[in-house]
């Protein structure tokens, strides 16, 4: 495979799609600053879906934007797609994003005027590229959007808005689709939708995904799910059931050992 050189990166082989490494990150000055992530260390294997859960205030939204260089840690490393974020200055972090990275929201975040086939290849345009036209009928048949193409957002369901999305985040083969609450705004049917079609782009063509979310049933689709609490990772799963996450979610507010600074998911 040719990987792109991003000025000021420095490249490495890796397995895995994801490492942050003693990565910290402080909000605010003073005495009313909060340590969002402390000293937090995290491998995430290519082709692997995980899940970050946490009670609010957590660190795990932070996480999400360390991990996708849309903010920058205090101190420690993140290392993307075997590129260090930490060099690169923000021309060639956003060129990386595009690139290299895929995101879903809770809110989709389509453009109202243009259809379904526009949104799912605007970044696509904006990087500089050309859509496959048969690559773009080939993944919205898979996602069931096929009839949809030319229709625009105010003419399609949330899951089918939140389908679109997903399409658009999958359409670059991106190394790794950031997922921030992906389901928060859909019914329960249109969310085991989107999860299906999220869980078969791992299984299906070994995209590696990483999702925060609050929904222990939305957790059950990953491979594993790294818990937060006060900004250190307090435990992992692998292979979870919602109960057992449920569970585990609950005891995360009683008194608990002291949390772990790093982890892996394998």
């Amino acid at each position: 495979m040719t990987r792109t050189s991003y000025a000021g990166s420095v490249t490495t082989k890796t397995r895995h799609a994801l490492e942050l490494h003693g990565v910290t990150k402080r909000h605010g000055t003073g005495d009313a600053a909060v340590t969002a992530l402390d000293d937090v260390s995290l491998t995430i294997p290519r082709g692997v879906f995980a899940a970050v859960m946490g009670p609010s205030g957590s660190g795990k939204s932070t996480l999400l934007h360390c991990a996708a260089g849309l903010d920058r840690p205090d101190s420690g490393s993140v290392v993307l797609d075997g590129h260090e974020l930490s060099g690169l200055d923000e021309a060639a972090l956003t060129r990386l994003r595009r690139e290299r990275m895929g995101f879903v929201f809770q809110t989709f975040n389509l453009v109202p005027t243009l259809t379904v086939a526009q949104n799912v290849t605007l970044p696509l345009e904006f990087a500089g590229r050309r859509a496959d036209a048969r690559q773009v009928a080939s993944l919205l048949a898979r996602l069931d959007l096929a009839d949809r193409a030319g229709h625009r957002p105010a003419e399609l369901s949330g899951g089918q808005q939140q389908r679109v999305a997903v399409a658009r985040a999958l359409l670059s083969r991106p190394a790794v689709l950031f997922a921030d609450e992906p389901t928060g705004a859909l019914d329960i049917q249109a969310a085991r939708e989107v999860l299906a079609i999220m869980r078969e782009a791992v299984d299906g063509t070994g995209q590696t995904i990483v999702m925060v979310t609050h929904d222990p049933v939305a957790a059950s689709y990953a491979d594993a799910v790294v818990f937060f609490a006060d900004g250190r990772i307090a435990d992992s799963m692998t292979r979870p059931d919602a109960a057992a996450v449920a569970a585990r979610m609950a005891r995360l507010s009683a008194p608990a050992a002291p949390a772990r600074h790093g982890g892996g998911v394998r």
